[in-house]
């Protein structure tokens, strides 16, 4: 959601209608990069007035001179990686952010090549296979199916390309590339601006990087040990010089802030300033490449200060790391982190210290984290905990204390599929109805049983989806709720196409703590589904990009009650909540810009009835993943003068410099006891010590 509110789009997986057998021999030569597209709904509510802008270049501009891929082999004579320019940098799996000033940069995306290529081995292939449907064609019976002009194995190769919109004049530019090739990474806006991603994997299906080894780059042996693994190095890109740096100390060929992390990893900015990741991602790794996914069922904060990872539990579960020695037992278990030893060593003393130094205590751990095994909440915090694949992750509103300080921060799960702790990628195939609220309570004096870095975590159950649910996007709304959109009741990764589409939605009663049952939507829309709260307090829905049913070429089974899977839907729908519909409270006057610890005046047309001043920061989504979703509660009171007087937070951890929206909440005056929010007015947090600005509204 762009600051002058409207809508950078683009829908990924282009090509997939040029399948003709099997999308896994063909997507690297029949691909197409990605278009994007700018919306704009006109003036808000509800004689909606859409039009369409192009940006340019159309797609996003990544690889302006080629992609140099990592082939398995080095030389390339096996792929045709350096003859698919049409292919090779594709937006598809880059993540988004959006940057203080309110540019949009995409991070990392798809090279597309086939590796091996019947067309690099044998050229003429080519026009055999091509001219082979001409000199015999198929009966009309047969539909799209024919012989491809190409065959192969085709790779997705994460791109290290970043690129960034300008909504001022709808362009993309190239910024500067990463050290890492990352497809599905996920970004964070950190307190001063900068940006930090992590994960991604720099090649999908043939994750053995001998290439660069076999060749003598002098990076050979790092790629070498990357191998059957995602990204371990995180980086930070410098707003003001537009580059980026690795993190952490390098040691030879290792690193010592790597960290074990699914694809798209759920990460979240905490009111300490560090990066907490809730256990949740894309587990879509064919074969379970990742050889150490069990890690992935560990809640963490990586430190940007330190730039350290320390462990805080492990998801769902009520257990102290710290307690048992723990506290660094992932970095225990990588085999390229350069303190191995030290970390191991220190797990397994840690344990056995704690196990034999008080054994009635580890036995209490055990008794708090089962519980009353005739409890049926029992079950379902078994089933909920540890790593979840293909679930959002929402961070609950920011509330402060009574010192206006904000001291913790709430995470909901809910629905995907488990990771059943070491699974195969892509998954456990059935999805699952749990949810939970995970807690980090930060800034605690160190010392504490329970506490690492000043840090807390706790998890608790909270109440089912009324049904299996895989793929839901998940949006918290003004009013405290969130709402869930769309998605399958199995994996439609696994088995694409073979999925049942979840078309009712579901609104999270964050009072009750329970789901309950909302409106159908008009469209089934399962994998690549969104969903993105507009400023009148409206959400847009939009995605549905399946991959070709079972991997093979589009077949639609939607008779048989299964997803729709012949092509892409381009259209959009939108929910309009219950709070719409009743007297909304009205912002008359409300700061453009603001600065972290100012006092504002907010003008409203009724200042005795709100409850509530609330910062909303502008939806940048892909994949389920917006590491800078955040909603903060504002501190505020009535002045004489009949105007809100409202504290921005002075801890830029807690409300990142960038574009908000800000909403005033009241009561509803039927009695009903729902909260209604206003239509939001722009609110635009400055980065210290940048310079005002003026975004033109087209």
């Amino acid at each position: 959601l762009l600051p002058d509110d409207r809508l950078v789009y683009f829908n990924a997986l282009e090509g997939t209608e040029n399948v003709e057998v099997s999308i896994v021999a063909e997507f690297g030569f029949v691909s197409v990069n990605d278009q994007t597209r700018v919306l704009s709904l006109g003036p808000a509510g509800p004689a909606d007035q859409p039009s369409w802008q192009r940006p340019s270049p159309l797609r996003g501009g990544a690889n302006v001179d080629g992609s140099d891929s990592e082939t398995l082999l080095p030389g390339k004579q096996l792929s045709d990686a350096e003859d698919t320019a049409g292919n090779d940098g594709a937006l598809f799996c880059a993540d988004l952010v959006q940057l203080a000033d309110g540019r949009i940069m995409a991070v990392g995306g798809t090279d597309y090549y086939t590796e091996p290529c019947l067309g690099a081995v044998f050229p003429q292939a080519r026009d055999v296979l091509s001219g082979f449907d001409a000199e015999f064609p198929l009966p009309s019976n047969f539909g799209r199916l024919g012989v491809p002009d190409d065959i192969g194995v085709v790779e997705l190769e994460g791109l290290k390309d970043a690129r960034i919109f300008d909504p001022n004049d709808n362009s993309w530019t190239q910024t500067g590339k990463m050290s890492q090739g990352r497809w599905y990474p996920s970004l964070v806006t950190l307190p001063d601006g900068d940006v930090f991603v992590a994960s991604g994997v720099t090649k999908l299906l043939k994750p053995v990087y001998t290439g660069s080894l076999l060749g003598g780059e002098e990076n050979g042996l790092a790629n070498l040990l990357q191998s059957a693994d995602n990204v371990r190095i995180s980086e930070t890109y410098d707003l003001q010089s537009g580059t980026w740096s690795e993190n952490g100390e390098q040691v030879g060929p290792l690193h010592t802030a790597e960290k074990a992390l699914p694809l798209f990893p759920r990460l979240h900015l905490l009111p300490n300033g560090q990066v907490f990741y809730n256990a949740a991602g894309q587990a879509f790794n064919p074969f379970g490449q990742s050889y150490n996914q069990a890690q992935w069922n560990f809640v963490s904060a990586y430190n940007p200060a330190t730039q350290r990872w320390n462990d805080l539990g492990y998801a769902g579960l009520n257990v102290q790391l710290n307690q048992l020695g723990l506290e660094r037992i992932t970095s225990a278990l990588t085999v390229t982190n350069p303190d191995l030893l030290e970390d191991l060593t220190g797990s397994v003393g840690g344990l056995l210290g704690n196990l034999l130094g008080n054994p009635l205590g580890s036995v209490e751990q055990v008794q708090n984290l089962l519980g009353d095994l005739a409890d049926p909440q029992v079950v379902n915090r078994v089933l909920g905990a540890g790593f979840r694949g293909s679930t959002f992750s929402i961070m609950m509103p920011l509330i402060p204390d009574a010192n206006g300080e904000y001291g913790k921060a709430e995470f909901l799960t809910a629905g995907g599929v488990l990771g059943l702790v070491a699974a195969s990628s892509p998954g456990s195939y059935l999805a699952v109805p749990n949810s939970r609220i995970d807690t980090v309570e930060v800034g605690l004096p160190e010392g504490g049983d329970d506490v690492v870095a000043g840090m807390r975590y706790s998890s608790r159950i909270v109440g089912n989806f009324s049904g299996p649910r895989w793929y839901p996007s998940g949006v918290l709304l003004p009013d405290g709720s969130v709402m869930a959109f769309n998605g399958g009741n199995r994996d439609g990764v696994v088995l694409p196409g073979l999925d049942v589409p979840v078309q009712l939605s579901e609104r999270f009663d964050p009072q009750t703590e329970t789901w309950q049952p909302m409106a159908t939507s008009l469209n089934p829309r399962t994998y690549h589904n969104t969903a993105i709260l507009l400023p009148d307090g409206r959400v847009l829905i939009g995605g549905h990009a399946p991959i070709n049913t079972a991997y093979l070429f589009s077949l639609n089974l939607e008779s048989l009650g299964l997803s729709p899977n012949d092509g892409r839907d381009p259209s959009f729908e939108i929910y309009t909540p219950p709070y719409m519909y009743k007297r909304r409270p009205r912002i008359v006057e409300a700061p453009a810009e603001v600065d972290h610890g100012e006092t504002i005046a907010v003008q409203v047309d009724d200042a005795n009835a709100i409850r509530q001043v609330l910062l909303v920061r502008r939806t940048t989504i892909t994949h389920l993943v917006d590491g800078d979703q955040r909603t903060v509660v504002l501190p505020f009171q009535v002045t004489d003068e009949g105007q809100l007087s409202a504290r921005i937070p002075a801890n830029a951890a807690v409300a990142p410099a960038g574009h908000y929206l800000l909403f005033v909440n009241r009561q509803a005056s039927d009695g009903s006891g729902m909260i209604v929010p206003s239509v939001a007015a722009p609110v635009k947090v400055r980065l210290a010590g940048a310079a005002p600005q003026t975004l033109v509204r087209r």
